[in-house]
């Protein structure tokens, strides 16, 4: 079963560096396990998806002006997460704020390609069924 989402769940991008930590601000009105719990609607780049160290996607545009300068060699520039759509799919069933919760295998695609998960959930009693 999915765990539920919450502040301080680590990330990561198949196109970055390092995982990073989400960041859910109080204004769902809903605490798990101590910290604000995540829905689907929390994936604004900088405020809520934080970078993740260098992007090697060649799809930005900063990586492929970089590499290109570098004769084709692929030089990494910093992470500046492009998320445009919410999370998929989240969980239907159970709904924070009016929109489905975040759990722990849902996925966020980046405009650059990247696609982002959770390596830990930031709970570990709050099951989503």
């Amino acid at each position: 079963m999915p765990n539920q989402v919450s502040m301080g769940a680590m990330m990561t991008c198949s196109f970055g560096a390092a995982p990073a930590p989400l960041v859910v601000l109080p204004k769902n009105k809903v605490l798990c396990e101590g910290p604000p719990a995540a829905n689907i609607m929390d994936h604004v780049p900088i405020v809520n998806i934080t970078p993740f160290g260098v992007c090697t996607s060649i799809a930005n545009p900063a990586v492929a002006s970089a590499t290109a300068a570098a004769m084709g060699v692929l030089t990494p520039m910093p992470c500046i997460p492009a998320t445009s759509a919410p999370w998929v799919t989240g969980a239907p069933t159970v709904l924070i704020a009016n929109m489905p919760a975040l759990d722990n295998v849902s996925k966020c695609m980046c405009n650059w390609g990247g696609v982002i998960g959770f390596s830990s959930s930031g709970t570990v009693k709050t099951m989503i069924p």
